[in-house]
């Protein structure tokens, strides 16, 4: 952030792809000359595009985006843990902790409605992506948060950074089962659920769903492609400003 306040172009790239780069180059040693080097050669070779770094108010909402999933996550596990636990003192402990918790979760989820009121943008952006039957306002925080370009990117461009790109491994004769990955890993469990609830009561998007298993594919296929014409909903219905509208 303080290097772009003073006019500097910032990349940032994935390590590992750069340490990748660097092992088939045959870089074994690592300095800071040399590390300078191969990610200068890194960003050379692969010309990854140059996109705008998050302001701050985007980098504190996707701050209590991470912050909230952690705290789910963990009410998860002890919600799993106090059911392997008999003994009535200890079940105590859980539940203190659990009480706890939610009260955590109860303030973030307070802090995001502040975050949100404070800012007509988002309040305009979050009003326009619930207005799609299926998306919720935990799910449209989430895309406010991870993916502040959406609106202004193509389908590829919005699959890449949403993890939902599909990938192939194929290898002469051989053809393995396409995956999805690569891009921003929390995006998918916004739109997994938006998608899910969306199949069920959005028609336009439960047909779609529907079809799809009804062809043959796998019900997790069908979801996660449902997810991927989800996206491209949103993503229109953002540039052009206009909520969802059935047909």
């Amino acid at each position: 952030m303080a290097l772009t306040t003073v006019g500097f172009v910032v990349l940032v790239v994935n390590p590992a792809q750069v340490r990748a780069y660097a092992n088939a180059l045959g870089r074994k040693a690592k300095t800071d000359p040399i590390d300078a080097a191969v990610i200068a050669a890194f960003v050379i070779a692969t010309q990854p595009p140059i996109q705008p770094l998050r302001d701050a108010e985007t980098q504190a909402l996707q701050t209590l985006v991470t912050r909230r999933r952690q705290i789910v996550q963990m009410i998860v596990a002890e919600q799993y843990r106090v059911r392997l636990i008999q003994d009535k003192q200890t079940q105590k402990s859980f539940k203190r902790l659990l009480a706890a918790l939610n009260r955590v979760l109860v303030n973030l989820d307070a802090d995001f409605d502040d975050y949100i009121r404070k800012s007509p943008l988002w309040r305009v952006s979050e009003s326009l992506l619930t207005s799609v039957p299926g998306v919720g306002a935990k799910s449209a925080r989430i895309l406010l948060a991870e993916m502040p370009e959406l609106g202004t990117l193509d389908r590829r461009q919005n699959e890449s950074l949403a993890d939902l790109a599909p990938w192939t491994r194929q290898s002469g004769q051989w053809c393995g089962r396409r995956f999805i990955g690569g891009g921003r890993g929390n995006v998918p469990s916004g739109l997994f659920m938006a998608a899910l609830v969306a199949s069920r009561y959005n028609p336009a998007l439960k047909d779609f769903r529907d079809r799809l298993v009804a062809s043959g594919k796998p019900k997790i296929v069908a979801i996660v492609a449902t997810m991927r014409k989800l996206l491209t909903i949103l993503n229109a219905i953002i540039r052009d400003q206009k909520p969802w509208q059935s047909t």
